[in-house]
Formats: structure tokens, C-alpha cells, sequence
């Protein structure tokens, strides 16, 4: 009788098998029992060779196996109908998410006016906005956004939807320029991101491309971080925020070693996992004393974790994140009144909205601000075509002249609409007409045709009546718009062909609510107890591979206070 070691499904070590009796069929029961499964859901993997049932006659010593051979189980699916059905589900779902992340980033371009009353915009850890050409932005911001998804889903479990939603974010930063892209610390973590999605789904056919993600990972983490993470401390205030996002690393490349038969590499790698783990523990007594200070048990346990357990620092980062975000909410509102703004005074020939910054320049030398508006909008936010047109008897004559023109065009559209609606309850047509132009509200125009007679027609009045009660709400609602800025009737609307294009709004809705949730240190709060369990459950592989005791616990000394720093 002999050991044999399994990892996958279930980790652990065979006892008493006899490889002159076993047949694939008998092994594979005996990991499926202990995997909680039935037989014909696992997959058995030995030396990189699928162990097939064949006749089931064949032995395992006759397939090459011997003792304490490794033998890697994964999960199949049985139900192939239901996979179907799945797959379909996956891949509309896939499409709406590229189609959503696309649109939002074309209408989020550089200077565009987009449909939302938010920008989206990437920037530095810092909070600083990235100045970058237009083709970097767009792989960027796809990349950002699909990553994010993808990331979402991890935490819901969905890891295989989640690995497809991280290959189409590798493939949007792809497009990107290489030297812009790599440095930035987000490949590095979509890297990891898609090794730990094949650990959760204990997708051991990857063990060979996981080992070249996590080196691109490393590389990238070193690059985007400095050595020992130094340039990312000295960002963060030397905070240890990357802690967790290195426990990982290692964990991952701790597996990888070991699937690999590079065992002793995978023990240092889980022994620096360990003390890092260590590290993040949050004690009980430290944890009362934060949230003492007014502060929920989720953001103290991750204000400590950075800040190496000290209670008064984590106090200290607490109020400074919390007046980082009252002062990221003003400045959203802020721009939110901008783009608000911008969407009075139309877009330009390229389809740009007027730079505020610039109108408000102009009007702060004496020019009005509608006219000042259009003279940027139509030349393209080029100032000093606008001032020239501004400054130009004939031109600025010709510009008002358009102002005033659409102004008219915009009240006959607003009149002939309004008639049109109130004859619709049954008013005389030229009674009406005469009515609206004699001026007043809604509700006044009503109440001033209801006075002149009865309607013909009863239904009518009941639903005149109705329609009255409405144009005192609508009334009101106007009378705020107007108040707010009376220049909205100068406007010219947006002509934006691609705002007419159908739009998957919930889509788009879900993926910008994800980022409005996100900061810059939430790539770097990962709740660490499934890492705990599996460095444990790799230790214990590990010390059951055959080696005495005593030469496992002096190795293990020999570790236990390196950490590892590639």
C-alpha cells in the first residue's frame, strides 16, 4: 500500500492505495467521495496526462503512477444542457458589458459633452486627472471599467464570469500605448486578478499560463511600486496598503511552485504569505478603540490593516479619507452644474462642449456670457477665434443674430406645441391660438378658455380638467428651469448624431454606480481569510510530501522571517 498526494477538488493524501489493484474508475470514486461530488463530475490529472477510465481494467502502476505521485482532480460538467443555457446567458450578458463599457468611454472622451451629468475620468493615485492622447485614454478607461466588472463579479463568486470579463479588459489595455500602459499598477493587478480566478475555479489547465501572469504581476507591481514597494509608501504616506495585494502574489505563486514540483520554492513563498497574513490580523482590543472613535467595524478593520495595526494612525487616515470625499462630492457637484451648463450652449462642430473654464474667462472682460459661448462653441474653444469674432462689429452682429434667431425658433416650437396640447382637449383651435398669444401660464390659458364657454364635448372637460392639473405642475417645474438661468431658451440643443443611438441604460448605470463606489486604495482591500485557509492547506501538503518532521521544521525556521522580495 502507498500514499498519493491530491490537490484540486479536494487536497489531501490518499492512504492505502494499491497501485497493483486501483483502476482510474476506483480512484477517481474514492476522490469524488471525499470531494462531496459524484464520480462522473471529476477529472483526474497525473504528470500532465489525463488518467482515463479506458476498459477499466488497466491499473494504476501500469499508467505510471507511483508512490506519493501527485494527482490533480477538477470538476467537469455534467449537466450540459444547463451549461448551454449558461454559456448563452454569459455571452449576452459579455456583449452587453462591451457594448455599455464602449459607449460610455466614446461619450467620456476628452473634452466631450456627455449625455450624464458625470464626467469619467481617470486619474493618479493622488487624485490627480491623467493627461493622456485620446487612443490612451479610451484602452484605459475600457480596461478600467471591465476590470472593475470583473472584479465585482469576483466578490459575488462568479469567478468564470468574472475570468471572461478580465480577458476583455487585457484586451482593451492592449490597445493601448505599451510604455503608458505599463505604468500604471492596474495590468499588474488584472494579471493577478485572472490567476486568482483560475485558483477559486481550481482550473489546474491554466498552472502553465498562470506562472507567466504572475510574473508579469511581479514585474509590473515592481515597475508600478518601486522595489519593496518603496515609491508606493512614500505616495501613501508610508501606509502599508500593498500588504494584502503581495500576500496574494505570493499564496498564487506559492500554488504554482507547488504544482510545479518546485516544493521548496513554494514553502518560502507560502512562509512570507504567512507572516504577511500575520500581519493583517486585526486584534479585537484595537478594533473597539477605532470604532470608539464613531467609525463602522468595515472601514476601521481596513484603516488598521493599512496602517500596521496603530490605532491613533488609522483614526488619523479615517478623517482624512472621510474630508478627501466631502471634498470629491463638491467637486463632483460642481462639475455636475458644469456639465449642466455645458448642455445649454450645445456642442462644437467636433462635437466638444464649451470649456467653462475659457466662457468664463471671456466673461470676466465684459462679454456676455451667451454671446461668449457661442463664439467659443463654434470655434472650437480656440479663444482667440472667439475673441476675434467677439471683438468684430460684423461678426458679432451675425452671432447675436443667430442667438436671437434660434431664440425665436425655440418659443414658436414651445407655442405651437403648447396650442397643439390644449386644443387637444377639445378647445377651439383659433380660441386657443388667441389665448396662448395674449401670454399667461398654462393653468392661466386654461382657466381663461374654461371662462369663455363650454366644452362640446363632456369627456373632453373631464379631460381638459385633468390636463389642467397637470399644466400647474408643469407650470411650476418651468418657472424653476427658467429662474435657474434664463438663457436656456438661447440654446442650441446638442447635435450629436450618437445620442439618438439606442442605449442599454441599466447597463451603462450598473458600470458607472461600480466606479462611483471605488477609490484608490480599493484594489488594495482584499479580505484575506480564503488566503489564510489555502496557505494552511499547502503547508500541510507540503509536510506530508514523505520528509521527516525534523527537516520540515528546520526548513521551515530557516524561512520564517524572510519575507520574499523579488
Amino acid at each position: 500500500m502507498v500514499k498519493l498526494r491530491v490537490a484540486g477538488t479536494w487536497s489531501g493524501v490518499l492512504d492505502e492505495v494499491d497501485l497493483e489493484n486501483w483502476t482510474v474508475p476506483t480512484l477517481r470514486e474514492e476522490v469524488a467521495k471525499r470531494s462531496n461530488v459524484s464520480p462522473a463530475s471529476i477529472n483526474l490529472i497525473c504528470a500532465g496526462k489525463m488518467l482515463k477510465d479506458g476498459d477499466g481494467t488497466e491499473k494504476l502502476s501500469q499508467l505510471g503512477i507511483r508512490p506519493n505521485s501527485k494527482i490533480l482532480a477538477s470538476r467537469v460538467a455534467v449537466d450540459e444542457g444547463k451549461s448551454l443555457k449558461d454559456e448563452e446567458e454569459l455571452n449576452q450578458r459579455l456583449a452587453r458589458v462591451k457594448a455599455a463599457v464602449t459607449a460610455l468611454s466614446t461619450r467620456h472622451a476628452d473634452g466631450a459633452l456627455p449625455l450624464e451629468d458625470f464626467n469619467l475620468e481617470i486619474e493618479d493615485q493622488l487624485g490627480n486627472k491623467l493627461h493622456l492622447s485620446e487612443s490612451d485614454r479610451q484602452a484605459l478607461m475600457m480596461g478600467l471599467m471591465l476590470h472593475t466588472n470583473g472584479k465585482v463579479l469576483m466578490k459575488r463568486g462568479k469567478f468564470r464570469d468574472a475570468l471572461e470579463v478580465l480577458n476583455m479588459a487585457e484586451e482593451s489595455f492592449s490597445l493601448g500605448d505599451p510604455k503608458t500602459v505599463e505604468r500604471v499598477d492596474n495590468i499588474a493587478m488584472l494579471q493577478m486578478d485572472m490567476v486568482w480566478c483560475y485558483f477559486m475555479l481550481k482550473d489546474i489547465a491554466c498552472l502553465s499560463v498562470a506562472g507567466v501572469r504572475l510574473d508579469k504581476a511581479r514585474d509590473g507591481f515592481e515597475r508600478a511600486h518601486g522595489k519593496d514597494a518603496s515609491r508606493l509608501k512614500l505616495l501613501q504616506a508610508g501606509n502599508s496598503s500593498e500588504l494584502a495585494v503581495y500576500l496574494r502574489l505570493e499564496l498564487l505563486e506559492a500554488v504554482v511552485a507547488y504544482h510545479s514540483g518546485q516544493l521548496e520554492k513554494s514553502r518560502r513563498y507560502l512562509i512570507s504569505a504567512q507572516t504577511k497574513f500575520k500581519r493583517l490580523q486585526v486584534s479585537d482590543e484595537v478594533l473597539s478603540v477605532v470604532m470608539g472613535m464613531g467609525f463602522e467595524e468595515n472601514e476601521a478593520k481596513r484603516a488598521l490593516r493599512i496602517n500596521n495595526q496603530d490605532a491613533e494612525r488609522a483614526v488619523d487616515f479615517l478623517v482624512e479619507e472621510r474630508a478627501r470625499k466631502a471634498l470629491k462630492r463638491q467637486e463632483d457637484l460642481k462639475r455636475q452644474a458644469e456639465i449642466l451648463e455645458q448642455k445649454k450652449y450645445g456642442v462644437t462642430p467636433l462635437k466638444k462642449a464649451v470649456d467653462i473654464q475659457l466662457l468664463t474667462g471671456l466673461v470676466s472682460i465684459g462679454f456676455e456670457k451667451q454671446l461668449a459661448a457661442e463664439a467659443l462653441r463654434r470655434n472650437e474653444n480656440d479663444t482667440q477665434k472667439a475673441l476675434d469674432d467677439l471683438t468684430n462689429p460684423e461678426t458679432n452682429a451675425t452671432i447675436q443674430n443667430d442667438i436671437e434667431t434660434r431664440k425665436a425658433k425655440r418659443q414658436k416650437q414651445d407655442t405651437d406645441s403648447k396650442i397643439r396640447l390644449i386644443a387637444s382637449m377639445g378647445f377651439d383651435m383659433p380660441a386657443v391660438a388667441a389665448a396662448v398669444q395674449a401670454g399667461g401660464t398654462t393653468e392661466t390659458i386654461m382657466r381663461r378658455l374654461l371662462q369663455q364657454g363650454p366644452l362640446p364635448d363632456p369627456a373632453a372637460a373631464l379631460q381638459a380638467a385633468a390636463a389642467h392639473a397637470q399644466a400647474v405642475a408643469a407650470d411650476g417645474a418651468a418657472a424653476q428651469a427658467v429662474a435657474a438661468d434664463g438663457a436656456a431658451a438661447n440654446a442650441e440643443p446638442p447635435a450629436d448624431a450618437s445620442f439618438s443611438e439606442p442605449r442599454d441604460v441599466e447597463m451603462e448605470d450598473e458600470i458607472a454606480n461600480e466606479l462611483a463606489r471605488r477609490d484608490a486604495l480599493s484594489d488594495y482591500d482584499i479580505d484575506v481569510t480564503r488566503e489564510g485557509e489555502a496557505i494552511d492547506e499547502y503547508l500541510a501538503l507540503l509536510d506530508s510530501t514523505g520528509r521527516s518532521s525534523g527537516s520540515a521544521s528546520t526548513s521551515g525556521r530557516g524561512h520564517q522571517e524572510k519575507e520574499i522580495r523579488n
